[in-house]
């Protein structure tokens, strides 16, 4: 409750819990807000030259190079790049969180050898090795989530392993050690709930990024795959109509920058909120 009412105190905040709850919604409520079926090449869709028909008419947001109905393929490609994004965040999360851990708890040889293979991960550039393992494997939705999950979580376990190497020092956790807590007592129930705030900020946060890297993948023809709609392959599908139909690639651009746009507001509000040392630096 202090969370929600601190996040309607702030406008960029409450701006970007608006649009990631308008978005939700009109993701899950698609089938019922979409005036066609996002794959249906509709006869009166282009023009006598076949060129897309700009917004306007029966066709609120214009259609696209196949006289498909661009705002229902906009609606049923939330579904696939929030779908993608939550699952691949929230396993990029889980992974980091899991090996920032167990390096900053047991620390030693064990530690030191998944901190330096966490260096190694980051060595690589994010997007490059993202292309290299959607390559390798057949793109899917459920590929991709899982190939973005494997180059999002080393941030994660960075941050997480900083936080948990000045956790075990305290002197509360030293108290717990000295009274015979055992080692899965003392991270479940006194390291692990004071690394929540940083996992659901990062969580927050990585929902852009993911979104982000879904729609770069797919305009790269290597993420989901036609005729599944989502944002990055309906921007891949008209590049070559820049110039006569603009509409269709800016739209669907304007949608992934107001949608990463918000999840960064609500990340960088919830960093305020619950990280005290945040507070007042403005």
């Amino acid at each position: 409750m202090r969370i929600w009412k601190a996040m309607l105190r702030q406008p960029s905040a409450l701006f970007g819990l608006i649009i990631v709850v308008l978005v939700i919604v009109m993701a899950i409520a698609a089938p019922l807000i979409a005036p066609f079926s996002p794959d249906d090449q509709m006869f009166d869709g282009l023009s006598m030259e076949g060129a897309p028909l700009p917004p306007g008419g029966p066709y609120l947001l214009g259609t696209d190079t196949l006289g498909r109905d661009l705002f229902s393929r906009l609606l049923f490609g939330a579904r696939t790049s929030l779908v993608i994004g939550l699952v691949a965040n929230g396993i990029a999360v889980a992974i980091g969180l899991f090996i920032g851990i167990v390096a900053g708890y047991i620390r030693g040889a064990v530690g030191n050898l998944l901190m330096r293979f966490t260096d190694l991960m980051m060595a690589f550039p994010a997007l490059l090795l993202a292309i290299v393992l959607a390559a390798l494997l057949k793109p899917s939705l459920w590929i991709v989530a899982m190939v973005i999950a494997l180059v999002n979580w080393v941030q994660v376990a960075r941050i997480v392993y900083t936080e948990t190497r000045g956790l075990v020092e305290r002197d509360f956790i030293m108290a717990e050690r000295s009274l015979g807590a055992g080692h899965f007592r003392i991270l479940l129930v006194h390291i692990l709930p004071h690394l929540m705030p940083t996992a659901i900020v990062w969580g927050t946060l990585g929902i852009a990024t993911t979104v982000l890297l879904e729609a770069t993948l797919s305009f790269l023809g290597i993420g989901v795959q036609p005729p599944q709609p989502s944002w990055g392959n309906i921007i891949f599908e008209s590049q070559s109509y820049f110039d006569t139909a603009p509409w269709l690639v800016f739209i669907p651009g304007a949608v992934i920058l107001l949608t990463a746009l918000s999840f960064n507001l609500i990340g960088d509000a919830l960093r305020d909120i619950l990280d005290p040392t945040q507070r007042g630096r403005g």
